[in-house]
């Protein structure tokens, strides 16, 4: 059985490789190892070297070059819906916090359709409406950690970039906080050998 490790993203497939499509949901494009079909019979192994989430329109790369392209199923979801967007954000919050999967889109959020999700949804006030539909829930920062550095290279670069405007912050602000004890020490001392000012001129009185 051919086995399938390499993930092309959808903007570098190439239409004239796809030999096959194979329909998979959501939890089915998060999965590492899987024994798959495409909908013309081709059969692969899943077979990947890292977690990542197999996007609609992405393809499975088979070991002789050939792809098969990957849709993403419609799944019973619900659509959630509130005046106040406050109260949608609560509900994103509380479903996070319990690991659920979100959906988040301009105005509404899309989660899974159980009696657990819809009682909480009910208890923050908002509306939900059944519908069927793929579903691409927001992945945890944990998740990302996990993809982004085989996988994802932009999200590897952003990682990267946020992680350095992070430090770069964190560095202005201990330069910022240095700089004002200094100058609370300048305000209140004049320049002399007990101004404190500095540990080498310390040194230097001592002796």
């Amino acid at each position: 059985m051919p086995r399938v490790a390499t993930i092309v993203r959808k903007p570098a497939v190439k239409a004239d490789r796809v030999v096959d499509t194979v329909t998979l949901d959501h939890a089915t494009r998060n999965r590492r190892q899987a024994r798959l079909t495409g909908e013309g019979g081709t059969e692969f192994l899943l077979d990947l070297d890292m977690e990542t989430t197999i996007n609609d329109g992405d393809a499975l790369r088979l070991e002789d070059g050939r792809l098969v392209q990957v849709k993403a199923a419609a799944e019973r979801l619900l659509e959630v819906r509130a005046e106040n967007p406050l109260r949608l954000m609560r509900l994103a919050w509380h479903l996070g916090s319990q690991h659920g999967l979100v959906e988040i889109t301009g105005d509404a959020v899309y989660v899974e359709n159980n009696p657990a999700v819809s009682e909480l949804v009910r208890g923050q006030g908002c509306v939900a409406t059944p519908v069927e539909r793929p579903f691409r829930p927001e992945r945890s920062a944990h998740h990302c950690d996990h993809d982004h550095g085989h996988h994802h290279r932009h999200d590897h670069h952003h990682g990267h970039a946020h992680a350095h405007a992070h430090a770069e912050a964190h560095t202005h602000e201990h330069h910022d906080h240095a700089h004002h004890e200094h100058d609370h020490h300048h305000d209140h001392h004049e320049h002399g050998p007990g101004c404190g000012c500095g540990h080498h001129h310390g040194h230097k009185h001592d002796h």
